[in-house]
């Protein structure tokens, strides 16, 4: 049955609808998927005699932007932090830092977006898929807190935030593809390995912008 996903491109509203219980649980989603032992589905709801999708606030699933927003400012305050503790704060640092973080953002944007189209998925909202893009940013500030309080947990932590990222990717992308395509087909070799670099896409993402 298909869903209607396609009118929340213009309603931003739908993607701030949340409260402090969604926050904490996504979180833990996005940092710890390996321990999500709930589905992966989206919530549906008849309105006006056809299905759409719930807001945040009523599923764990549902795309948001206010967490991508909050963490990518929380990122670039670190960052700023950082730069401090290394003796190394200017102005000019940090405006470099929040432009790399914006184009990162972009590129992740981009990445997802071929993939998806690639898989037969192209008319996801393209806010769905910068909402699923900027869920790297929460990895990104723990990995920079960590780095903050023991500079050596950066060649642990960086690698894990990475895996931890690609494995809620990858299940995100999979459930997109098999449940909100509009004109889904199966190709499992392909759907692998498209899978599979978007696991991988996060490794540089995470070394790059983690390096500050």
């Amino acid at each position: 049955m298909t869903l209607l996903v396609g009118r929340f491109f213009s309603n931003p509203q739908y993607y701030f609808n949340v409260n402090e219980q969604y926050v904490r649980n996504k979180l833990k989603v996005i940092l710890l998927p390996f321990l999500h032992r709930g589905h992966w589905t989206r919530v549906a709801e008849p309105v006006g005699g056809r299905l759409s999708f719930k807001p945040p606030i009523y599923d764990i699933n549902a795309p948001d932007l206010y967490i991508p927003f909050m963490a990518f400012a929380t990122f670039i305050i670190l960052a700023g932090f950082s730069l401090g503790f290394m003796g190394k704060f200017t102005p000019e640092a940090l405006s470099m830092q929040f432009t790399r973080a914006a184009v990162g953002w972009v590129l992740q944007i981009a990445v997802l977006k071929s993939i998806l189209s690639s898989l037969g998925s192209s008319e996801v909202p393209f806010l769905d898929v910068a909402s699923y893009s900027g869920y790297a940013f929460a990895g990104l500030s723990v990995t920079v807190i960590m780095r903050l309080i023991w500079g050596s947990s950066y060649y642990f932590i960086m690698p894990w935030m990475s895996l931890c990222m690609g494995i809620f990717m990858v299940k995100t992308t999979r459930r997109i593809v098999s449940t909100e395509a509009r004109n889904y087909e199966r190709r499992s070799s392909r759907q692998h390995y498209m899978l599979l670099f978007v696991a991988i896409a996060q490794f540089p993402f995470f070394f790059l912008l983690g390096r500050i």
